[in-house]
């Protein structure tokens, strides 16, 4: 009775989801919730590509010994956290090289002013503009068609859903645009268009200073450090001065607003309630927060140790994954080429 149910799974049709991490820092708590743990959960209902936006960090990393020490801290993070390379499409988008001859496919149905609405440009020119500065002052062409780049990661596969935070939106909101212009100009459609897959509940995780836990801020509680590297950073979270006797509003305090993702109902309801009607004394609730951690990565970090020990094993992984994904890649190309009038 087992192959007939075997067989049954493998001509059922799943909508394909894409998510890629860029190797700028070490992973970091606000990464697993914001991103990491939804986009995991969509692998149980979607045909899940995972990839590592390598050439995406040459826009902020220029050392080529910590480009190769973040690659494999991202590998090594989604495989401990559960990421089965076997179910999954897993790969580096550098091995990947249609992706890059798409890209300039792409760009040439790209309008200027579309990049120049896009958040990051945007940003960065604005804040050139208040400092007095040229507009494009320190901006590379790499930042500034970062979304082309973006928006080829996500059709070379023909992904249907995009798993991003709020403030990401835009980029498939682009991708969107390009893709439309492009089968508008040959009137067929050769590129699917995407949808976002937005989960509002994790929009914002505070970091230790109560700014959005980032790694630019250097306020992030890190995923896999050692258990004395975590307890410290956590004791670090900012508090107002209130005595453990007086009420508390726990939807305003850095950290609630991180344990409240990790604790069950019972434990969320008791806390909730400790605060409300005083008693909750701020170093109390970092060590239960950093026990909660413990116990939710404890594990993970053992086999994200193990990972990082063994390198060549995570090249295997991406090369298996690699060659998986080019037997996609390699036959869109062929379509697009044909589409175009190069073939």
């Amino acid at each position: 009775m087992a192959a007939p149910a075997k067989e049954a799974k493998e001509t059922t049709t799943q909508k394909i989801a894409l998510t890629g991490i860029k190797p700028s820092g070490t992973p970091h708590v606000g990464n697993y919730l914001g991103m990491i743990k939804p986009a995991l959960k969509l692998a149980e209902t979607f045909q899940a590509f995972y990839f590592i936006a390598d050439y995406h960090a040459l826009t902020t990393v220029n050392d080529p010994a910590l480009m190769k020490q973040y690659v494999y801290e991202i590998v090594a993070t989604w495989l401990a956290l559960g990421l089965d390379p076997d179910e999954v499409i897993f790969y580096c988008q550098s091995d990947i090289p249609e992706i890059f001859e798409l890209t300039w496919v792409l760009s040439c149905y790209t309008p200027k002013g579309l990049l120049n609405r896009a958040h990051a440009y945007k940003a960065k020119a604005d804040a050139n503009r208040e400092e007095g500065r040229d507009e494009d002052a320190g901006v590379n062409a790499g930042l500034f068609s970062y979304p082309v780049l973006m928006a080829a990661d996500i059709l070379m596969f023909n992904t249907e859903v995009v798993p991003v935070g709020q403030d990401q939106k835009q980029h498939i909101e682009i991708t969107r645009d390009i893709a439309a212009a492009f089968n508008n100009n040959y009137g067929k459609d050769v590129l699917t268009i995407p949808d976002a897959h937005i989960v509002e509940d994790v929009a914002t995780i505070p970091g230790i200073d109560g700014r959005k836990m980032s790694k630019s801020y250097g306020n992030v509680v890190p995923l896999f450090a050692p258990p004395k590297k975590l307890r410290k950073q956590i004791m670090r979270i900012v508090t107002n001065s209130q005595t453990p006797e007086e009420p508390k509003d726990p939807d305003v305090d850095n950290i609630y607003n991180i344990y409240k993702y990790f604790a069950s109902p019972e434990d969320l309801a008791r806390v909730r309630k400790t605060y409300l009607e005083g008693g909750l004394a701020y170093g109390t609730m970092k060590q239960e927060l950093f026990e909660r951690l413990e116990s939710t990565f404890g594990e993970a970090r053992e086999q994200y140790d193990a990972y990082m020990a063994d390198t060549a094993k995570m090249d295997k992984i991406l090369a298996q994954g690699a060659e998986k994904a080019r037997d996609i890649a390699t036959p869109m190309m062929h379509k697009v080429r044909k589409t175009v009038g190069m073939q």
